[in-house]
């Protein structure tokens, strides 16, 4: 059995490392670009590593697969997995923005068994068990039951023509916590149209699928975990019963993109 209090208090140790970092709360700290578009900064190595040692000694015989680290292959062997992103919304940490979070989950064989989110500059903490619900700050989640896909609550920065019946709500850079956003009623609609990896909804997808979202990629198909590739099309987290209407709204989009 893992202990489940010493998890809880490495993931906000993490987060506490990471907030001491940010630039938000005037501290100064180095970035610089693995590639182009893609920032990294100091803090997601620190809080890498921290998690990395942290998290092996709690569960020794776990994987680790992180947007940090280089991948070993040898976790696709092993039934458990940690699948983290030690700063998820690294944009926004660097703006001085709230809109991040650290994000670990649990994956035992292929699926998310726990889920966290701390998110320290906004002060939440998220965690899901499967099978046991999700919270926020100890509050039990219930997510979005919209039943009419227009009007539906998206948050992002901008409506491409065909979504115009749609509503624009505050928009994190973190899409694990625009994830989370659905799980907690506060948006009825998340999707992407792009590869993605695991890191990134992991955690947040259990979180939201406990709330009782629908949690699927762009082909409304199953998310699965530990993959050799560890990739995946598109992303779609709702409300259940809009679920249908979004893979439909998405389906022309997603074929062609996905070529």
């Amino acid at each position: 059995m893992i202990d489940s209090q010493r998890l809880e208090s490495i993931v906000s140790e993490a987060g506490r490392m990471a907030l001491a970092l940010w630039p938000g709360a005037g501290h100064e700290v180095e970035s610089w670009e693995k590639e182009p578009g893609a920032p990294v900064c100091e803090a997601d190595l620190k809080v890498d590593a921290f998690l990395k040692r942290e998290l092996g000694a709690l569960l020794p015989a776990a994987g680790w697969l992180s947007e940090e680290t280089a991948d070993d292959s040898s976790r696709l062997d092993k039934d458990l997995i940690w699948l983290v992103d030690p700063i998820d919304g690294t944009r926004d940490f660097l703006r001085g923005r709230t809109g991040w979070s650290v994000s670990v989950a649990l994956i035992s064989a292929g699926r998310p068994l726990i889920g966290m989110l701390s998110a320290p500059a906004r002060g939440e903490q998220w965690l899901s068990v499967a099978g046991q619900g999700a919270t926020r700050n100890g509050e039990l989640l219930r997510a979005s039951q919209r039943t009419d896909f227009s009007g539906s609550r998206v948050p992002t920065d901008s409506l491409p023509s065909q979504d115009q019946d749609l509503t624009m709500v505050d928009k994190p850079n973190s899409i694990a916590l625009r994830i989370a956003m659905v799980a907690a009623n506060e948006a009825d609609l998340v999707a992407t149209l792009r590869w993605g990896f695991e890191w990134d909804v992991g955690a947040a997808a259990l979180i939201a699928r406990e709330a009782g979202a629908e949690t699927t990629d762009a082909f409304g198909q199953p998310l699965a975990y530990n993959k050799r590739d560890p990739r995946a099309f598109g992303l779609l987290v709702c409300a259940p019963q809009i679920h249908g209407a979004a893979v439909d709204r998405l389906a022309e989009r997603a074929q062609r993109l996905a070529q």
